[in-house]
């Protein structure tokens, strides 16, 4: 079991803040990022934030995105879509999600709309 499912969203969230704002992108856009994956609004997420929920609750309580699965690509030199464990996907797809973010993408970029390959 990797140390991070065991990790309050708490301790790390501070992270993808500093990461989005200090590339120009804001706290807002960031819970935008954090509704669609998992379906908490702020006011959810806030209370998870506050009761130091983990990875793995936080995820267990999630409904995640059906399009979470057109998440493609690499966060620190892992390509999301080849990660095994589904516990550690999903928190890599927040990740990439909140490097997009990041990276200056427009949040219609960022945000899947469709699955590849459907009509």
């Amino acid at each position: 079991m990797s140390r991070i499912f065991t990790a309050s969203v708490a301790s790390v969230y501070p992270h993808y803040v500093n990461k989005v704002v200090k590339k120009g992108r804001t706290q807002a856009e960031l819970h935008q990022v954090v509704e669609w994956l998992t379906g908490f609004d702020e006011q959810a997420l806030q209370q998870h934030l506050t009761s130091g929920t983990t990875f793995e609750d936080f995820f267990a309580a999630a409904r995640l995105n059906p399009l979470a699965s057109s998440i493609t690509g690499s966060v620190c030199g892992v390509r999301v879509q080849d990660v095994e464990d589904p516990l550690m996907k999903q928190i890599r797809y927040l990740d990439k999600l909140v490097d997009d973010l990041a990276k200056g993408k427009p949040m219609t970029k960022v945000l899947p709309t469709q699955r590849i390959g459907a009509p």
